[in-house]
Order: structure tokens, then C-alpha cells, then sequence
């Protein structure tokens, strides 16, 4: 395979833009780095929520919903059910979208789902140390890897409760935390 060169690599507004961008010196490419979509689900089994303790870095050995990015030509539900599982084995349905979490920080929209276990049946995947069913009180809320796992889970309790299961737009009041070092993703 030949070389393909230096690739973008020269820091510049491109004629007709109104930002910044990588371009290629010798070819013109420009690069448009765009957001990560995350896409993820809180899934239920009865009173029953599924938590993945992860594998992998960032927040390796933490616990997370079962979320991670979106791929290419792929819907976002259609992830969120690959991402549950890649991350459980844990086949879902989705009922409908629990929040949408636009993180300009992290160049991240995250998309989290409402969705249902269609059994009980689950197991790590590659990307998981172990994973379980979790009612509210036992869900281990010191060692939760993200923000955003947080507000999913308490979108999702206030959604159960109220009956209104409209999507939530938008992030808790206070967040995001303005600390850099705060743990990063979904």
C-alpha cells in the first residue's frame, strides 16, 4: 500500500469556512473533526438495572450503562442495542429516548435510551469485568465511572415515577463540572 503522505497536518481557515481547521499542505484535504455521537441505553429488567463494570480505560474498573460510540452507517438505536451487546450480552428492546446530553467539552452528544431487557440472561463482554442487575439501593453510586451514567440513571427514576417519559434535552443544572480532571464521557 502506498504512502499516503503527511496527511492534514497545517492548522488553517479554509477559503470559505469561519474556523480553524487541519488541512493537507500538499493536497488541500481538509479535515472536518467533528462530535462523537455515544449512544447507550438504561436498560431494565422489572425493577432492575443494568451496570457494566469496565474493562478498558478511561475509568477502567468503574460501572457504567452499557454505551459507547456510534458507528458508521448505523442508527443510534441500532447501537445502543450492539452496545448493550458488545458490553453484556444483553439483548434489549428500546422503549424510547431517556436524554439527550450535548457535552461541548468532550465534542460528545450522547443519546441514552429507555429499553427493556428482553431476558435476564446477561454476561461480560470483551469490554467488561463483570456486569449485573442493580436495584436503586444496591446500585454502587461511589464507583459510577461518568457524569452522565448519573443523570441517566436519575432521568430514568424520574421518568418511572412521573409517568413522563419525554425525552430529557440538555444537562443537570451545575454540570458540566468545570474541573478538567473530572472523569470524561458518558
Amino acid at each position: 500500500m502506498p504512502n499516503p503522505g503527511p496527511g492534514p497536518s497545517l492548522r488553517a481557515i479554509p477559503e470559505g469556512d469561519n474556523r480553524e481547521r487541519l488541512i493537507c499542505a500538499e493536497c488541500g484535504y481538509i479535515l472536518y473533526d467533528n462530535p462523537k455521537v455515544v449512544v447507550g441505553s438504561v436498560a431494565r429488567w422489572g425493577e432492575k438495572i443494568l451496570l457494566c463494570r469496565r474493562a478498558i480505560d478511561p475509568r477502567k474498573g468503574f460501572w457504567t450503562l452499557p454505551a459507547g460510540y456510534l458507528e458508521l452507517n448505523e442508527s443510534t438505536s441500532a447501537g445502543a442495542e450492539r452496545e448493550a451487546w458488545e458490553e453484556a450480552r444483553a439483548r434489549i428492546e428500546i422503549e424510547g429516548l431517556l436524554a439527550v446530553y450535548d457535552i461541548p467539552r468532550l465534542s460528545q452528544v450522547q443519546l441514552v435510551y429507555r429499553a427493556r431487557l428482553v431476558d435476564a440472561a446477561v454476561e461480560p463482554g470483551p469490554e467488561s469485568l463483570e456486569v449485573g442487575l442493580f436495584g436503586w439501593d444496591e446500585i454502587p453510586w461511589d464507583d459510577i465511572a461518568f457524569p452522565s451514567v448519573r443523570w441517566a440513571l436519575h432521568h430514568e427514576r424520574e421518568a418511572q415515577a412521573s409517568g413522563n417519559l419525554s425525552a430529557h434535552i440538555g444537562l443537570p443544572p451545575g454540570f458540566p463540572p468545570s474541573d478538567p480532571t473530572a472523569p470524561q464521557g458518558l
